[in-house]
């Protein structure tokens, strides 16, 4: 089995991946034109990406994230992300860094060894967190 984040805990890992969206998503919170909305900007940061790859992993073009970041193409993305950095982290006991590492990094033999990022932008976000909620649950082949 690929090296998945693993911690054994005693709450509920549900509880903790809600935790984890939330400071995920209040991290990233902006305003624009009196709006508030998910930054790809600082999404791009905590992710160690550039502006290129976010864009093309979004399915938008490069100057739709400058110019529109509200667009909700980009939302979507974001949302999706963080619902599955969520889930990653919730395994892996709430460490945020190494869950970030993971899903960029970590390729999953289940997926002919593709990142959960190339799985999410496929539209593939439902199976990285089943994969999750199942070695959540000692699941291991």
């Amino acid at each position: 089995m690929d090296q998945v984040p693993t911690q054994r805990q005693q709450h509920d890992p549900a509880d903790q991946g809600t935790a984890d969206y939330r400071r995920l998503a209040q991290q990233l919170c902006d305003v624009v034109a009196g709006r508030q909305i998910l930054s790809p900007a600082k999404f791009i940061e905590m992710m160690g990406l550039d502006i290129d790859s976010f864009a093309s992993n979004a399915h938008v073009h490069r100057s739709t994230v400058i110019r529109a970041p509200a667009a909700e193409s980009i939302q979507s993305h974001i949302r999706t992300s963080l619902r599955v950095l969520a889930a990653v982290a919730a395994v892996s006991g709430g460490d945020l860094q190494a869950a970030n590492f993971w899903y960029r990094n970590e390729p999953l033999t289940p997926f002919n060894y593709k990142t959960a990022e190339s799985l999410v932008a496929e539209g593939r976000a439902t199976d990285v967190v089943d994969l999750m909620t199942s070695c959540e649950a000692g699941f291991t082949g």
